[in-house]
């Protein structure tokens, strides 16, 4: 892999439609298969996530073309400033060259450079986002647990 063909930026609103097909192309597919087409719901979770003041998001692209994307917020925390992490995601067709390990590496560069002390994510434990963090260094917080309700 050429590393110099891509190129890491910080994202702002303005780089929304091409979140937007990244987004859905990935999450919509296995193993998520997840239900974006309430296109209200996706625009509003998308501002959430890059249309915030404390929204963090960066992109790496090929060219002119983005094939990945992470999203979240910058959280102020007792033990440091973090950046919580609420979706990272590469091109289908890219995943498994190294690109996600490039991007993770571009993305601490950047929060540290951001005066950022962590990365903290969520994910299951049964894709295989769960083993690709764990080989990037993340490791499971033993002691937390998620918890929803459905109302």
């Amino acid at each position: 892999m050429d590393v110099k063909q891509y190129q890491f930026q910080r994202l702002d609103e303005s780089a929304a439609p091409a979140v937007r097909k990244l987004f859905v192309s990935v999450f919509t597919g296995e193993p998520w298969n997840d239900d974006w087409s309430d296109e209200a719901q996706l625009k509003a979770y998308l501002h959430d996530l890059i249309g915030q003041g404390n929204s963090l998001a960066f992109g790496l692209y090929e060219g002119d073309s983005l094939v990945g994307v992470s999203m979240g917020r910058i959280k102020h925390w007792y033990t440091g400033t973090e950046y919580c992490i609420d979706e990272l995601c590469i091109a289908h067709e890219k995943q498994g060259k190294g690109l996600g390990t490039l991007f993770v590496r571009e993305i601490e560069k950047a929060c540290r450079a951001l005066g950022l002390t962590h990365i903290f994510l969520l994910t299951e434990n049964d894709v295989p986002a769960y083993g690709f963090y764990q080989t990037q260094g993340f490791y499971e917080l033993k002691t937390n647990v998620a918890f929803a309700k459905k109302l």
